[in-house]
């Protein structure tokens, strides 16, 4: 493959614009442009996290989420064209009910944190429901394909249990202690 990128700096979005893969242009803060932002700062936290050194066995799940946020974020760089489908949504899945079942049932809410490394998961977590809001916003206008708008749900719930595998192997897993209202 040739060289894709062989210039950093374009000048093309110093007006307030930015272009997509088909050529075509939208102001920077247009709906898609901001599902393409939190995709790749979801991106960006998955790798925060692995250069944590999580253990061994979710480096190739967090690998693979990476990649498929690539193909996300190449699916709403090029409207009307699809790149996940549902077996990357099935892949998260399977994955989620590995690792699930090795956890206890929740009780209560968890406090986010757990080393440094479960709270990265955790911060990737909320980037990651950030992210689909985002998503759901540019569907209401354009659609995004069901495929995406599942898979971004479904990593959520992942990193959420990846998270509670962090906290529980690195730390003890605090639950939430609701305050009960003062009777006066």
């Amino acid at each position: 493959m040739g060289h894709r990128i062989s210039k950093v700096y374009t000048r093309t979005g110093d007006r307030g614009e930015t272009g997509l893969a088909d050529g075509s242009r939208l102001p920077k803060e247009h709906p898609r442009i901001d599902a393409m932002g939190d995709i790749d700062e979801l991106n960006s936290h998955l790798g925060a996290l692995r250069a944590l050194a999580p253990p061994p066995e979710l480096d190739p799940t967090l690998e693979r989420a990476q990649q498929d946020l690539f193909e996300l974020g190449a699916e709403l760089a090029l409207p009307g064209q699809s790149r996940l489908a549902g077996e990357q949504v099935r892949d998260l899945e399977r994955a989620l009910d590995q690792l699930n079942a090795r956890l206890p049932p929740l009780k209560e809410f968890v406090l986010p944190g757990g080393g440094r490394a479960g709270a990265q998961a955790f911060v990737a977590r909320a980037v990651c429901r950030r992210a689909e809001r985002a998503l759901w916003r540019l569907h209401r206008d354009t659609p995004v394909s069901e495929a995406a708008l599942a898979y971004v749900n479904r990593l959520s719930d992942l990193l959420f249990v990846i998270a509670r595998h962090l906290a529980r192997a690195q730390h003890e897993e605090i639950s939430w202690q609701p305050r009960r209202p003062d009777p006066d």
